[in-house]
């Protein structure tokens, strides 16, 4: 009897004398496991509050204009899966070119090209 209770002895000793109990940074796995549940749910909240999941579904259309301090202008557009971004400066280019349209500004601010008739492919 008296060896079980040494073997019963020994097994508390030695859980108690191992690395996790004198280790000063094994609370650091913790932290980081923290850190990362708390950036997510802020890209959730995010995610919410400026309505952007309209960016992950496949099915939507969206269009969203940045401009910068300098006046150019971006258009991000979203159709689908597909998404297209330009450019638009105020710098003038000079060049050789060909007329390929017609661009109208209607009432409402918006623009229309309506391409040649006589155009070759």
């Amino acid at each position: 009897m008296r060896t079980e209770t040494m073997r019963y002895f020994r097994r508390d000793q030695d859980r108690g004398q191992g690395l996790s109990d004198n280790d000063p940074m094994s609370g650091v796995a913790n932290l980081f496991d923290l850190g990362l549940v708390f950036i997510v749910g802020l890209l959730l909240a995010l995610f919410g509050a400026y309505h952007l999941e309209d960016l992950v579904r496949p099915d939507t259309n969206l269009t969203i204009t940045k401009q910068a301090a300098n006046g150019d202008l971006e258009i991000i557009t979203k159709k689908g899966k597909r998404i297209e971004a330009v450019k638009v400066s105020k710098n003038k280019n000079k060049g050789r070119g060909r007329r390929l349209g017609t661009a109208y500004r209607l009432e409402d601010g918006s623009m229309v090209y309506v391409p040649e008739q006589n155009e070759k492919p």
